[in-house]
């Protein structure tokens, strides 16, 4: 049972297309914990991902590809105990799903069991589609997500805008019409060129979120560390940082250190 009430309006993957049809942009950021979590949906945040950049944020890995299916559910589980409304999406982690549609199945499976979780999110077009035709036959809403895509990090070998070359955004349009063909709800776009997110918005009725792909998406989606300045040495074009906590926390940190050597922490008041 959750710690947290659960009376508030559910955002679900209907609400998010009634949005899109509205013209209602959507808000989507990052979460890994619970108290992040509940810091952000009690904010009114639409859509929260609980995402494999876990990996990268959370245990300091190079790219997303070391988390686990395990590691992933317990994420995911603290997340869901904290919310009230966000609708919450998990990353469907690296060799889960990737060429083994029964796999990729049960692994869907076993985060919304375990974890509580509404929706998974696979990455890649064509090359993922039995796993997620399989996934969706189960009932589990399924995310796409087309553009970069970092679990191919060694594939590619750099974190470069995608989809610049005619070929390659030709492909990601169908890619992104067969996602919603098939029955995925949402589409994530990475770090592509802003028109042509643009126009694929405007050429698939399911929702797109962007993230490095301009305003012509119909949300936008960060990672929380970075939008509160908890990452301090990442700074990608399209990040807006909204507060410097590494710089604020280190400061707290020192203040509490220097306390200590002085005796000012506890005081008469702080103890029993």
């Amino acid at each position: 049972m959750s710690a947290v009430s659960k009376d508030a309006k559910r955002v679900t993957t209907h609400v998010i297309q009634k949005m899109k049809d509205e013209g209602e942009k959507i808000s989507m950021l990052t979460a890994y914990d619970y108290s992040m979590a509940r810091i952000i949906d009690s904010a009114g945040i639409d859509v929260i991902l609980v995402g494999d950049s876990a990996s990268n944020v959370m245990a300091g890995h190079e790219t997303t590809l070391p988390i686990t299916l395990d590691q992933m559910i317990y994420h995911a589980s603290s997340v869901v105990r904290a919310i009230n409304r966000s609708l919450i999406v998990v990353d469907l982690p690296f060799g889960t799903y990737q060429g083994n549609s029964k796999k990729a199945l049960a692994s869907a499976i076993r985060i919304m069991k375990e974890s509580g979780a509404h929706a998974v999110k696979l990455e890649g077009g064509q090359s993922v589609k039995g796993s997620i035709q399989r996934i969706l036959s189960a009932g589990v809403p399924v995310m796409g997500h087309l553009g970069l895509i970092p679990q191919s990090i060694y594939k590619f070998g750099t974190y470069t805008v995608r989809a610049k070359k005619d070929a390659e955004a030709e492909q990601l349009i169908t890619d992104a019409k067969m996602l919603e063909e098939i029955g995925c709800f949402g589409i994530v776009l990475e770090k592509i060129p802003a028109d042509l997110a643009e126009q694929v918005s405007k050429e698939i009725k399911i929702p797109t979120i962007g993230i490095g792909a301009g305003g012509g998406c119909d949300g936008q989606v960060l990672v929380s560390h970075d939008l509160f300045g908890i990452t301090k040495d990442f700074n990608p074009r399209f990040l807006r940082r909204y507060m410097n906590l590494f710089d604020d926390m280190q400061d707290a940190v020192k203040s509490y250190i220097k306390d200590v050597k002085s005796k000012d922490f506890p005081n008469d008041k702080e103890q029993y």
